[in-house]
């Protein structure tokens, strides 16, 4: 008998949508440069509105992609953020350890998202930044801990400069992803598809999700 075909590989994954949020200048771009680069730059250019890139990590018995957004932490531009978060399978929210007005708009960028995040499960992390600097601390540890326990978020001390925890934050938040990516339902709902042959079924619109 003829040998069987090959086996195909499998189709790659979806991605699971991650956002990063937190005030202008607390590391955001940072942490995803060196998860991404394992780089650090002194002069980061501030993001505008958002930006996207993907990663695809390996866990000890999976592989996930992760769709990263990038936003901007500038007031002009929160309206924009809900557009990123709603569908998010996981959240990052960033401040910086030297700057305590950074961890009090942290709070309410937590907030803020489970008010209006569709994804029920969503996996929220706290990332308290600039752990190089911890001499310079202005919340201590303790009330930081305690907050993220009462909204029951992930925190991890994180230094974007020196690399600390940084893969293991990213690599903590893909451990508590599900199976699959977190598709909202009501994707699609409302728009008017002009023209599509009767048995297509209709696909979701691309990111964001």
């Amino acid at each position: 008998s003829s040998s069987a075909a090959p086996k195909a590989p499998p189709a790659p994954k979806k991605g699971f949508k991650l956002v990063l949020l937190g005030d202008a200048s607390v590391g955001k771009s940072s942490i995803l440069m060196r998860f991404l680069h394992n780089k650090f730059c002194e002069d980061m250019e501030t993001t505008v509105g958002a930006c996207f890139s993907t990663k695809t990590i390996e866990l000890r018995d999976r592989v996930v992609k992760f769709e990263i957004w990038d936003t901007a932490g500038q007031e002009r531009f929160m309206s924009l953020a809900p557009m990123y978060y709603r569908g998010a399978s996981g959240a990052i929210v960033v401040y910086d350890q030297t700057n305590a007005g950074t961890f009090e708009r942290a709070q309410a960028w937590v907030k803020q998202v489970a008010q209006n995040c569709t994804n029920p499960n969503i996996v929220m992390a706290l990332a308290a930044n600039k752990a190089d600097m911890a001499d310079k601390r202005q919340v201590p540890m303790e009330t930081v801990q305690a907050f993220a326990d009462s909204e029951g978020l992930l925190l991890m001390e994180t230094s974007a400069m020196s690399g600390k925890n940084v893969a293991k934050l990213f690599e903590t938040i893909a451990g508590h992803f599900p199976e699959e990516p977190f598709v909202p339902e009501q994707v699609g709902r409302g728009l008017q598809v002009t023209a599509a042959p009767a048995a297509t079924t209709s696909s979701a619109p691309a990111k964001p999700q």
